[in-house]
């Protein structure tokens, strides 16, 4: 057919991993394994590479390339999806599998967890029925010793029939023997023998029936897939496995008359010998599970009195049902609270900075005969909005994004999934919203992205109709200085408890919208009854202090400050020409907001407020700062030298406790920024869903404001 193992592998590794081969000597080399087994840690200790090392299933998505050189030859690593099966149940399972499959890799490594080898193995058997070509790398060795696990990698290597390699890749031990090993298997310096499955008497006489007609096809592709596993999966009815042969090869299988007429003969013998479709896929499974179980005995040898007790006693508080919330919110309080605290002189360093900058820019301008109204746009319009921006944003974004990647580093944030996961069951939609939710606290487009996690089709639209809810990086300085300046007022040196305790408040009341929102939505548009999933709790490690500066300054805040300052620049100019021009004797940004005010009033804001949520669409960082502008007359933002600056020029324009309260809610449950919008788009790939997950947020906080705006006017609050 003219096609061969090694054309049709380049091919497919150029449509899935993207990655150019150099040349045909190139050795492609994949790297699979359960989520939380140090598997990305392993890819950029080998290629350089820099790239987040997830902790929860599903964070790697696509796969990512990468190069290293041994013994004069180039490796091509491709990271695949952490998975812990390859029965295509998800995306990342048929993305893994169909590049073991069909990218024809001369090496799959399978990573595994030193502490948990029972459960990691059964990939290991997956992988092994497929490809021979097979390598077993036993990470985190130095956290099992301290656990006081041992395992024999030699005996584990004699059962398993595959070279099985002990490193610790934090601490980049072992790497070179990885690498030795992977060069001999792929260079056919090392023989390899992988053991067996042996299933029920009737499942291995059904497979005998297909198999020999499989193999022939197999030989006629000059495919390296294993006639054996292949022929288990078309058994058990793997729709899946076909459309990857049609999608990748342009072969339908089921086109080979023979094979079908030998695929339902065994079929009718598993039926008449008491095994069906169904159940064939489960003792399958229970097969692999117990010969993981037996293989594991055999290997891991624990230390007498050796008990991982501190990891234990840590998560019986952390996930319990008496403390692990209240312990979720008190790191979480605690995290805003330095936050707070941290960011008030470093705030003020900055806004000092860039006002005495402005003074000579001013003079500059002026020397240089500028005409006023471009001055007016490039210093009172596209500058001041800047230098708010930064000095405003930028302190407490260096400050919390750190601490929250501390918390990831550690691994505290699947415990957080996993006290969350019984109530968004309760609200009908998948655990792994929780995880998605978390996500959402960086930024809410990265939390819809994550949203591909969940499988199913229902529950992932509900998860990124409600990702919104929860407030991004670009509201969380509004939260922290509305409340600092309005809730904490007149509290003394508690101002900045109680300011914590105010954010802390708008965060429950996220959570508990979006699981409301979730339920209604499960019950109405999107009905269904919620699926099940297995969340892996991995073991607390010690944070990398330097990467978490790194990864948090650059990937986090410097992006983040980046796309605000370029999207605050043009509102300012917009503001300021608004500000500035003037029909009919009066500026055009007054004619907007007197038009919108009386509705807005309603609500608890004002016009300007409401105009200033709108014209910030495309960030919501620039809410306040096209605020401050809107009410000066001049249509310039004033020169703030702190928070009570702040306060004071709102204060001035008529805002109360309620003012800064309904402006807290509407920024917590409004439609979200352009960027989310056009990643729903492409997540959803529908107009229509983008729709609703802009109107949802929206009633919900314009229902929300009403109430509490119309309560606390009807009780005399204000």
């Amino acid at each position: 057919m003219g096609l061969t193992g090694q054309s049709t592998g380049l091919a497919i590794m150029r449509r899935i991993a993207q990655v150019k081969v150099q040349s045909s000597g190139d050795i492609i080399v994949a790297l699979a394994g359960n989520p939380n087994t140090g598997k990305s840690t392993i890819f950029n200790s080998l290629t350089g590479l820099k790239q987040h090392t997830g902790n929860w299933p599903g964070k790697t998505v696509t796969n990512a390339c990468g190069r290293y050189g041994y013994d004069g030859k180039n490796f091509i690593l491709v990271d695949l999806p952490g998975t812990y099966s390859l029965m295509a149940n998800s995306p990342e399972e048929e993305v893994a599998r169909d590049f073991i499959c069909f990218g024809n890799p001369h090496v799959t490594v399978v990573v595994v967890d030193a502490t948990c080898m029972e459960r990691n193995l059964n990939l290991v058997f997956q992988i092994i029925e497929m490809t021979p070509k097979v390598v077993v790398c036993v990470n985190l060795m130095d956290e099992a010793h301290r656990k006081g696990i041992q395992v024999d990698t030699k005996r584990l290597s004699d059962i398993l029939g595959v070279p099985v390699v002990g490193i610790s890749a934090l601490k980049r031990q072992g790497l070179d023997l990885l690498k030795q090993s992977v060069w001999e298997v792929a260079c056919g310096g090392r023989s390899v023998n992988p053991i067996k499955i042996e299933y029920d008497e009737a499942i291995e006489d059904a497979v005998g029936i297909v198999e020999p007609q499989i193999s022939r096809l197999i030989d006629n592709l000059s495919c390296s897939i294993s006639s054996r596993w292949l022929a288990l999966r078309l058994l058990e009815g793997d729709q899946a496995i076909v459309e990857a042969f049609k999608l990748y090869l342009g072969i339908d299988i089921f086109a080979w008359a023979e094979l079908r007429e030998r695929l339902q003969k065994a079929r009718d013998m598993l039926v008449e010998r008491g095994i069906t479709i169904d159940q064939l896929g489960d003792r399958v499974v229970s097969t692999l599970i117990r010969n993981a179980e037996e293989i594991s005995r055999q290997v891991v040898h624990h230390k007498k009195g050796a008990t991982n007790s501190i990891d234990s006693k840590i998560d019986d508080l952390l996930t319990s049902r008496a403390w692990g919330i209240p312990a979720m919110l008190s790191l979480l309080g605690l995290m805003f609270w330095i936050t707070i605290q941290g960011a008030n002189y470093p705030s003020h360093i900055l806004s000092k900075a860039f006002f005495y900058l402005e003074k000579e820019l001013a003079e500059f301008f002026m020397a240089s005969g500028m005409p006023q109204w471009l001055y007016g746009i490039l210093i009172d319009g596209v500058y001041r909005t800047l230098s708010w921006v930064v000095s405003v944003m930028l302190p407490p974004m260096a400050i919390f994004f750190p601490l929250f990647t501390l918390l990831e580093d550690l691994g505290y944030l699947p415990r957080v999934a996993f006290n969350l996961d019984n109530f968004f069951k309760r609200a009908c939609a998948h655990g792994k919203q929780a995880l998605t939710m978390c996500m959402g606290f960086g930024c809410n487009a990265a939390g819809v992205v994550s949203c591909r996690i969940i499988d199913s089709p229902r529950e992932r639209l509900i998860a990124i109709i409600t990702n919104n809810y929860v407030p991004c990086n670009g509201r969380f300085p509004t939260l922290i200085a509305l409340a600092t300046i309005f809730m904490a007022v007149g509290t003394g040196w508690l101002q900045t408890v109680v300011a914590t305790f105010a954010v802390m408040a708008m965060i429950t009341l996220a959570v508990v919208v979006t699981l409301l929102t979730s339920k209604i939505l499960s019950r109405t548009v999107l009905k269904g009854l919620p699926s099940s999933f297995v969340l892996e709790l991995p073991p607390y490690r010690k944070p990398q202090v330097c990467k978490i500066l790194i990864r948090s300054l650059m990937d986090r805040t410097l992006f983040v400050l980046a796309r605000a300052v370029t999207v605050a620049a043009p509102a300012g100019l917009v503001i300021w020409v608004m500000g500035n021009v003037s029909v009919a004797g009066n500026s055009l940004l007054n004619h907007f907001a007197g038009f919108l005010d009386p509705f807005a009033r309603m609500l608890g804001l004002d016009g300007y407020i409401l105009m200033a949520f709108i014209l910030g669409l495309p960030a919501n960082e620039i809410v306040i700062p096209i605020v401050l502008m809107s009410y000066v007359s001049a249509g310039t933002l004033m020169e703030l030298d702190s928070l009570e600056a702040l306060h004071q020029i709102l204060v001035q324009h008529g805002w109360t406790w309620l003012t800064a309260l309904c402006t807290m809610l509407f920024s917590l449950n409004h439609f979200p920024c352009g960027t989310t919008l056009l990643t729903i788009r492409k997540e959803t790939g529908s107009w229509k869903w983008t729709l609703i997950s802009f109107m949802v947020p929206t009633i919900t906080g314009i229902v929300l404001c009403f109430v509490v705006a119309q309560t606390a006017r009807l009780l005399g609050l204000v």
